[in-house]
C-alpha cells in the first residue's frame, strides 16, 4: 500500500472521528455545560494519555520546560473548544464545521507575533479571500447574526491560536507531552470554570457513552490527522478533510433535519481554496 493511500485511510479516521464528536456533542449538551462536557472529557482523555505513555515507557518525556507556553497553547484550546460545543449545539453542524475551517487563515494572522514569521503576499491574498467565505456562510446581518455563529467563528480563532503555540513547542517538546498537558491542565480548567457557581451535574447514566465518545474521537481525530500529514504532503491530505463538510451537513439532515444551505457549501469552498492556495504556493 503506498505511502498515500495510507495517508487516505488515516484521514478517512479523522473525518469520522470529527463528525462523531459533533454528534456526541449535541447529544450531552442537552444535560451539560460546554465547561462540564470539557471537565469530563479532558479527565478521560488524561486516564488515556497517561496510560499510552506508561505503557510504551514514554511518561519520562512529561517534564514542566516551557510551561508557559503550554499554559497559553491550552487556554487557547479550552477557549475554543468551548465555543465548538457550545455552536455544535445551536446552529447547523455544516455552518461550524465550514466557520472551522477558518481556522488556518488565523493561523496567517497570528504568526508574526507568536511565531515571528512574516505575512507574505500569498499569505495575504488567502486571508483575504478566507475573509469573503466567511462572508458568504455567516451573511452577518441583525437579523442572522446569532450567539451560535459567533462562536463558532471565535472557535476558529482558538484553534489557530492553540495551533502556533503548539508549533513552538514542537521545537523542544515531544508531542506526548504536550498531550499530557493539554488533557492535564484543560481538565483543571473545566473544573474551576464547571464548578465557579458551585454546582457541578454528574453525566447521566445514558450520557456518559457520549462523553467518553468525546473524549475517545477528539484524541483519534488528532493522531489520524498528524499521521496522515507525515506519511503525504498538505496538499494530498487537506482536501480529504474537507470532505467533513459534505459529511456532516449529511448527518445534520438526516439526525436534525437541518436544510441543506448552498451558501453554506459556497462559502466552506471558497474557504477551502483559500487555504489550498496558501499550502500550494507554501510548499512550491
Amino acid at each position: 500500500m503506498s505511502q498515500t493511500l495510507q495517508a487516505v485511510l488515516w484521514m478517512t479516521g479523522a473525518v469520522v472521528s470529527f463528525t462523531s464528536m459533533a454528534v456526541a456533542g449535541r447529544a450531552v449538551s442537552l444535560d451539560l455545560d460546554t465547561f462540564e462536557i470539557m471537565l469530563y472529557r479532558s479527565i478521560i482523555g488524561a486516564i488515556i494519555v497517561t496510560s499510552v505513555l506508561m505503557a510504551t515507557g514514554k511518561l519520562s518525556q512529561v517534564n514542566r520546560d516551557r510551561f508557559g507556553l503550554h499554559v497559553a497553547r491550552n487556554i487557547s484550546h479550552f477557549a475554543g473548544q468551548n465555543c465548538w460545543f457550545f455552536a455544535v449545539a445551536t446552529i447547523p453542524l455544516a455552518q461550524v464545521f465550514a466557520l472551522e475551517f477558518t481556522s488556518p487563515l488565523w493561523v496567517i494572522l497570528l504568526s508574526p507575533l507568536v511565531l515571528g514569521e512574516r505575512i507574505t503576499t500569498t499569505r495575504a491574498i488567502a486571508a483575504g479571500i478566507g475573509f469573503i467565505g466567511i462572508l458568504v456562510v455567516a451573511r452577518p446581518t441583525p437579523e442572522t447574526l446569532s450567539p451560535g455563529l459567533v462562536a463558532a467563528l471565535l472557535a476558529g480563532i482558538g484553534f489557530a491560536g492553540s495551533a502556533v503555540f503548539t508549533r513552538r513547542l514542537t521545537r523542544t517538546a515531544s508531542t506526548g507531552c504536550i498531550l499530557f498537558w493539554l488533557t492535564v491542565m484543560q481538565a483543571v480548567f473545566g473544573l474551576v470554570c464547571a464548578g465557579i457557581d458551585g454546582d457541578i451535574a454528574l453525566p447521566a447514566t445514558t450520557t456518559w457513552p457520549w462523553v467518553a465518545l468525546i473524549a475517545v474521537a477528539g484524541l483519534v481525530a488528532h493522531f489520524c490527522l498528524t499521521t496522515a500529514l507525515r506519511l503525504a504532503p498538505a496538499p494530498v491530505v487537506m482536501p480529504i478533510d474537507f470532505a467533513r463538510l459534505p459529511l456532516v451537513a449529511v448527518v445534520g439532515m438526516l439526525l436534525y433535519a437541518e436544510a441543506l444551505d448552498p451558501f453554506v457549501f459556497l462559502g466552506a469552498a471558497i474557504i477551502f481554496g483559500a487555504n489550498y492556495f496558501n499550502i500550494l504556493r507554501e510548499t512550491r
